[in-house]
């Protein structure tokens, strides 16, 4: 089993170790890692544990095997849900989760974000004793903390060619005009809005119900690594923690919390997405659902949301725009200057004949130097590839 004082002495300087605010800190980032390794996602027990004693004085409480009443009264919580915590509780008590995590983290290059540092985001707070002791984030460099405007675009894994060409709009205008798109990596929807932000130069961040360092679904490998590679990818599980059913339902609030609006695109009337949307209204945050054919089952579950659910009608980007509080404007979104830039490159490329580097230059109006940046950056996205000292557009 590894110790509380174990573990701090493996965490890094946060400042003069010597000083005693620093020291605390270590001492709360290595407690809030062990209780990442023995909760389940949303455990409202081990929540109110750590809101009223700390995390690391809550540890050493739960280290000490206390009684159903003691823990009852130090979370302030019924003596017969402390008594369910202490069991469920106790098979991890004793592993080695926490450590192991740890190596696999430095392996694969995960950070650990903890409530105090600067990039934690904020907006996870509201969510009470339901929020996780911690964040595990591989890539970060997109991470926003809620600094951005940011809106989650969820939908079904079945998708249609109708709703992955909707959630491909939106989330390409969204994130062409500054705005964070937030999804779970998913086939169908999430990935479709993933990759439509990534095509448009935004930022984009996927929430994983598995640890971060493994790619689930194993299909988005490339996918994963290129949301990392420019936004991030996140879980409150500790990496190797395998997704499971239940961590999918949980996951789907830190999606719903993190972001100041949710669009559902396509769902079922049995989808895990409208488990985000009912996050993201018990928050108070905005939900919007965008319509489909009426014969559809894969929007059974959007007209639901617009019936029951008082959710805004959603049709294009501007509506989303709306949403969150920013100018709709004259119903256009002028990508930015990168954006712009790899549009051109990529218009002037064929998805039949190699062109060269010149060739590209002259049909997009461009330097040599801007065309070779821009087709590094389309080859790293998938969408244009290199073929002797030529290039081309992926199909």
């Amino acid at each position: 089993m590894t110790s509380l004082d174990d573990l701090v002495d493996r965490m890094p300087d946060v400042g003069p170790a010597a000083t005693e605010p620093h020291a605390r800190q270590r001492e709360d980032r290595a407690a809030r890692i062990l209780w990442s390794g023995l909760l389940e996602p949303g455990d409202r027990v081990g929540g109110a544990l750590i809101r009223a004693r700390g995390a690391a004085e809550a540890w050493r409480l739960v280290e000490g095997s206390p009684s159903a009443d003691v823990l009852a009264a130090e979370a302030d919580i019924g003596r017969n849900e402390a008594k369910a915590a202490i069991e469920r509780w106790a098979p991890r008590l004793g592993s080695r989760t926490a450590e192991e995590a740890l190596e696999r983290a430095e392996r694969h290059r995960v950070a650990v974000l903890v409530p105090g540092d600067d990039d934690w985001p904020a907006a996870l707070d509201d969510l009470g004793d339901h929020a996780p002791p911690c964040l595990w984030v591989r890539g970060g460099r997109g991470w926003s903390a809620g600094r951005d405007p940011s809106v989650a675009i969820v939908g079904a894994r079945a998708a249609t060619s109708y709703g992955e060409h909707v959630a491909g709009e939106i989330s390409a205008g969204l994130a062409a005009a500054g705005v964070v798109v937030v999804s779970g990596a998913a086939y169908g929807i999430d990935g479709a809005a993933h990759r439509a932000a990534l095509a448009s130069g935004g930022t984009t961040l996927a929430f994983l119900a598995g640890g971060c360092d493994r790619a689930y679904p194993s299909g988005h490998t490339d996918l994963l690594e290129r949301i990392a590679a420019s936004g991030a990818v996140v879980s409150e599980v500790p990496c190797g923690a395998a997704p499971t059913k239940w961590r999918f339902l949980q996951r789907n609030r830190l999606i719903a919390a993190a972001t100041h609006a949710t669009v559902v695109v396509e769902a079922g009337i049995r989808s895990g997405s409208l488990n985000t949307a009912g996050h993201a209204a018990s928050l108070g945050r905005p939900i919007g659902a965008v319509p489909g054919p009426v014969t559809s089952s894969a929007s059974a579950g959007t007209h639901r949301l617009l019936r029951e659910f008082d959710a805004v009608c959603v049709t294009g980007v501007d509506d989303v725009r709306e949403l969150i509080g920013l100018d709709p404007g004259n119903g256009t979104v002028a990508p930015s200057p990168e954006a712009a830039g790899r549009i051109r490159v990529l218009d002037a490329l064929s998805d039949r004949v190699p062109h060269r580097v010149e060739d590209v230059a002259a049909r997009s109006g461009m330097s040599g130097a801007d065309v070779r940046a821009h087709l590094g950056t389309l080859m790293l996205e998938g969408a244009a590839e290199a073929v002797a000292d030529r290039w081309r557009r992926v199909r």
